[in-house]
């Protein structure tokens, strides 16, 4: 602009201001100056400052995604309300339910009665999301025009007995959507829209889509250590999406087991996390498949499993693998 002697104040940046320039003749020294300057300028102000917003944006997201996808669906949800896995104070088990509940998948009672529902009939007559069905099925389509997640109470009282009978979870199954309303309220007032569009909506939209890719992926490609009676498969792409979900080859041989990476190179997020909570005092009773004892690979495993022991009474603790 100084090279121009301040007659292009007001000029836009970029390509248009350059236009200018050039059809008024300007010197080539007085469009470099006006690029030099420009960039100077994005870079003190304009840069930081998107890159902040991206940044707190993204922040904002990946915080959201671990509370929902890895606390809430994967550990919670999952691993120990459904399967019981492992044990935890009911402060924490309440939480971490809570955060499961922002996933938008659901209240706890329906989304472990339909997956203790999967367990049973995986892959049969029976099962509400089998890709025997067709991937696009087993991947959402039973999630749009299904009935599964509508379940009447008498199916209810034979898979879920063990949260029917708990106020807090009847509440929470009934307004499921309060916990991500208030967050989403919360975001709105430190961040405004972006924040919201970022750590709400986005990430909602992900994370169902790769909470998904268990019941379709993980049921058509990958590789089987165990011959179940299904098509479980485990996945290291899939694993690496949900936080340790996709050993659904393993998950389903041995359904109870709160570990579902079973060697040391099957990256589980979620387990890691259950066992810090282990070594911090705050869960306890960890159910682990014992991988050691060969001859189990070697075996039919049925997934075809009763309610009884969908639904573990006394947890058989290994603390020899907690390690």
């Amino acid at each position: 602009r100084q090279g121009c002697g301040g007659r292009f104040a007001s000029a836009p940046a970029g390509g248009d201001a350059r236009v200018i320039l050039l059809a008024l003749g300007e010197p080539e020294s007085a469009l470099a100056e006006f690029e030099r300057e420009t960039a100077t300028t994005f870079r003190a102000v304009g840069g930081p400052l998107a890159l902040d917003a991206l940044g707190r944006h993204s922040e904002a997201d990946q915080a959201m995604a671990i509370a929902e996808q890895k606390y809430g669906i994967g550990m919670a949800y999952h691993r120990l309300l459904t399967h019981r896995g492992y044990r935890t104070p009911k402060w924490l088990e309440y939480f971490v339910t809570a955060c499961g509940t922002m996933a938008l998948e659901g209240g706890p009672i329906f989304w472990v009665a339909t997956h203790r529902i999967h367990h049973q009939f995986s892959d049969q007559d029976g099962d509400p999301h089998s890709p025997v069905e067709g991937t696009w099925w087993a991947h959402m389509g039973w999630i749009l025009v299904g009935k599964s997640m509508h379940h009447d109470t008498s199916t209810l009282a034979r898979y879920v007995p063990d949260l029917a009978k708990d106020k807090f979870y009847v509440w929470i199954t009934k307004y499921h959507y309060v916990p991500l309303i208030v967050v989403g309220v919360i975001l709105l007032a430190v961040g405004g829209w972006p924040i919201v569009l970022w750590g709400i909506f986005l990430r909602t939209v992900v994370g169902l889509q790769t909470t998904w890719l268990v019941n379709s992926a993980t049921h058509s490609w990958g590789t089987r250590r165990y011959k179940t009676r299904d098509m479980s498969t485990n996945s290291l792409w899939v694993a690496l999406l949900t936080w340790g979900e996709g050993w659904h080859n393993n998950h389903h041989a041995h359904p109870t087991s709160a570990r579902h990476g079973l060697k040391w190179y099957e990256i589980d997020f979620n387990w890691y996390g259950i066992w810090m909570l282990n070594k911090l005092g705050l869960a306890r009773d960890l159910r682990v498949a014992d991988l050691r004892a060969d001859e189990l690979a070697k075996k039919t495993v049925g997934s075809s499993l009763t309610t009884k022991e969908l639904i573990p009474a006394t947890p058989q603790v290994q603390p020899n693998l907690l390690a």
